[in-house]
């Protein structure tokens, strides 16, 4: 009796780690269909948009305006930072490559950084770069990050 129970409990160990195997190479494209492309960071409101020297005090520029911009600056999605001036951008990776966001899109701060701070200049807004930042797993939606690399301020955008 014990040894069918090791056999049993063979059986049951090799068909739960290669079911979710076998289901990926049968969805194919399906699974492809399982993947986001999530463009996420923090605004912080500071002359050029980042993080100070002292981190824990540096204020955060929540309420912000911002556009994710493609090619010649056509504006491709729009979202506004939250209370802690963190802002998400979910894109579709059958219409996006990772690789072209980073190269020809910019994340873009619109609202001026006087409206974070009245010492901050009242025109112009922040642009950003972005670099890949790796894959993660959020349930059963991989995950392709990506992240502002560093801000800095334009007088006209």
């Amino acid at each position: 009796m014990g040894y069918l129970k090791s056999v049993l409990f063979v059986l049951v160990m090799i068909i739960g780690v290669g079911a979710p195997l076998m289901v990926e190479a049968q969805l194919g494209i399906v699974g492809n269909l399982l993947s986001l492309i999530k463009i996420q960071g923090t605004v912080f409101c500071t002359a050029n948009g980042n993080i100070g020297i002292n981190a824990t005090a540096t204020p955060i520029f929540p309420n912000a305006s911002v556009q994710l911009r493609c090619g010649n600056g056509n504006i491709v999605s729009t979202t506004t930072t939250n209370n802690m001036g963190t802002f998400s951008i979910l894109l579709n990776p059958s219409e996006f490559l990772v690789s072209l966001i980073a190269e020809r899109c910019n994340i873009v701060v619109t609202t001026p950084l006087s409206n974070c701070n009245a010492t901050l200049p009242s025109i112009g807004g922040l642009l950003s770069r972005m670099d890949f930042a790796g894959k993660t797993v959020e349930g059963l939606i991989n995950m392709l990050n990506v992240v502002p690399n560093e801000f800095q301020y334009l007088e006209s955008l």
